[in-house]
């Protein structure tokens, strides 16, 4: 790869304002609320911003395009170039994520219609745990459940786990296979890793992205029976209805009843239980799985915070290392309050296990993924 310089960032929101945002250049920012009312006018959208501003002449200068996609079940193990074939299977797969599988590959089917002489590839969040063993992915339900539907574990945030953590054997000077690696994405999504011979263990999301940890509005590993309960109590017939309950409305939201923004709850926190409850369970439950995590794999080696709150909240992650010494974990309370948006190491000097922040970069990985394949079409043709 020639080179991995930034040259813009961005986002579209068209669920709430219709804004556009981008920054490009060393620090301009481009940002208007043009109407928008769908994706293929979001895509059209973005294109003639790139243009405008200057940062592609012609549109045909993008020979690469990298799309992350949730759920790839057990059909996809690696990133992989899109064609009619492989885009019919993203859709087939949107039971595993239904927030996010039908949105990606409508986006996909637009940019190949308006760019077709791009590559387009998939980078599956669930690629990278296809590595766990049937001990670790499979639940205790009837086996052929899974042999005919597909039923376990696949995880989620593959793509951001395999880029800190190669990140973090840099930064270390070891190769990562000869480490065991806990990895805690913690964001509005929030998933726990293990990572052994460089590869995922296990990891804390299960057949849905909706499992595991406490996350922002998702509810994290609850008892299935809940499902039926509630859905009587409340006089809910579609399951669906449920289960969004159980994505957008519960988690930190449910919790304290004002906030899925870890930031707005530790402001609110000295006087407000429910808001210091909700912390406390989300910090609880992240323990629990690095404890099971770590006995999983006979001890750690490192641990590594990244995704939002990872990065920047010192408070959690001092809450979460507190209980983690038996480890042989410790952190430097001042570095530990020093890190801002950079990848450092925040190891106490007598610990055993190395504590490190980086910064997630999903979107490189990505591109790193793009070029590799691209690379391969060249070499094919």
């Amino acid at each position: 790869m020639p080179s991995e310089r930034q040259v813009a960032e961005g986002a579209t929101d068209i669920l709430r304002q219709s804004t556009v945002k981008i920054k490009y250049g060393t620090d301009q920012v481009y940002e208007s609320t043009t109407p928008i009312r769908n994706y293929r006018e979001a895509v059209s959208n973005l294109l003639s911003h790139l243009q405008s501003l200057g940062l592609v002449n012609r549109l045909d200068e993008i020979t690469g395009i990298g799309h992350r996609v949730v759920a790839g079940g057990e059909l996809f193990s690696a990133p992989i170039v899109i064609d009619n074939r492989v885009l019919a299977q993203i859709r087939a797969l949107r039971d595993y994520a239904p927030l996010h599988n039908p949105v990606e590959a409508d986006c996909i089917d637009i940019f190949r219609k308006m760019m077709p002489w791009a590559l387009e590839v998939a980078v599956f969040d669930t690629a990278f745990h296809q590595t766990m063993k049937p001990v670790n992915y499979l639940y205790s339900i009837p086996y052929e459940y899974y042999q005919k539907y597909g039923v376990r574990k696949y995880g989620a945030h593959g793509t951001s786990v395999r880029y800190v953590s190669a990140h973090a054997a840099k930064m270390l000077g070891k190769p990562l296979e000869s480490m065991r690696m806990i990895v805690m994405h913690l964001g509005a999504g929030s998933s726990i890793t293990a990572i052994q011979n460089g590869k995922s263990v296990d990891t804390s999301m299960g057949f849905t992205p909706v499992s595991g940890v406490t996350m922002g509005t998702r509810a994290g590993d609850v008892d299935v029976s809940l499902i039926a309960y509630l859905m009587k109590k409340l006089d809910i017939t579609d399951v669906d209805q449920m289960i969004d309950i159980l994505n957008t409305e519960s988690g930190l939201r449910g919790i304290s009843g004002i906030s899925h923004d870890v930031r707005d709850l530790e402001a609110a926190a000295p006087t407000h239980p429910r808001a210091k409850l909700a912390l406390d369970i989300f910090v609880n439950r992240i323990i629990k799985y690095i404890g099971a995590y770590a006995a999983l794999m006979n001890g750690v080696d490192v641990l590594v915070f990244t995704a939002g709150i990872g990065e920047h909240s010192s408070n959690i992650r001092a809450r979460i290392m507190q209980s983690l010494g038996y480890l042989g974990a410790r952190i430097d309370p001042e570095r530990n309050l020093q890190i801002h948006d950079n990848a450092g190491d925040i190891t106490a000097a007598d610990a055993r296990v190395k504590t490190l922040v980086i910064p997630t970069n999903e979107e490189l990985m990505i591109v790193r993924d793009v070029m590799s394949l691209s690379q391969v079409a060249q070499q094919a043709e």
